[in-house]
């Protein structure tokens, strides 16, 4: 059975830091890449990172460059999101998804189709 569980979301302050953590089960990290998504009320969706494990590639949404680190640890199969000075804006629940496609840096953001697994998603919320 594949799965991807999600943990470290809560509430935090504004300038405040969480780890969210993707621990994936059923499948090894170096055939696919994990995305980080965040849908809050009465937004699109939003892809906020993605990491292909087997190259290290990276990528990030505008919004949260210089802020949100992701990095994976394949011996223990979990990808992890390190958010720095969250703002209000990032209050959303946080899914993470794997997805057999080779990253592209004009599609990983929209292609949500092409994840092929889903967490249940990790509440953030950040207070101003």
């Amino acid at each position: 059975e594949v799965q991807l569980v999600e943990s470290g979301g809560g509430l935090v302050q504004t300038g405040g830091s969480l780890r969210l953590s993707c621990a994936a089960s059923g499948l090894t990290l170096y055939d696919y890449a994990i995305g980080w998504f965040r849908q809050a009320p009465g937004k699109e969706r939003e892809g906020v990172s993605c990491i292909s494990s087997s190259d290290g590639s990276t990528f990030y949404a505008d919004s949260v460059k210089g802020r949100f680190t992701i990095s994976s640890d394949n011996a223990k199969n979990t990808v992890y999101l390190q958010m720095n000075n969250l703002k209000p804006d990032d209050t959303a629940v946080y899914v993470c998804g794997a997805s057999p496609y080779r990253p592209h840096v004009d599609s990983w953001s929209r292609d949500w189709d092409h994840y092929d697994y889903w967490g249940q998603g990790t509440q953030v919320t950040v207070s101003s």
